[in-house]
């Protein structure tokens, strides 16, 4: 089991799009994945359990992956957050 806290740097938080790359990353996985974020924990790969939280700029969350491809899981989802989704030009 991998744990992997990660920072919110981009400047809208997680709405519809950045949840939606995390999902893409995480619902295809072998493993299975929760998002820790202000003491809830839930399913990352539904797209509404990520919504739900409303994660802001500046959070910080922790994924639980645990399975046959969690290295590869931690690895994707820690290059999307460094690369704020790709959303912010900076």
């Amino acid at each position: 089991m991998i744990n992997c806290k990660l920072k919110v740097e981009n400047s809208l938080g997680i709405h519809v799009r950045p949840a939606g790359n995390i999902v893409n990353i995480t619902g295809p996985a072998a493993s299975t994945v929760e998002l820790v974020y202000a003491g809830q924990t839930v399913n990352a790969k539904s797209i509404l359990n990520l919504m739900m939280l409303v994660i802001t700029p500046g959070s910080e969350v922790e994924f639980l992956i645990n399975g046959s491809d969690e290295q590869k899981v931690a690895g994707q989802l820690t290059e999307l957050f460094q690369n704020k989704f790709y959303e912010d030009a900076s």
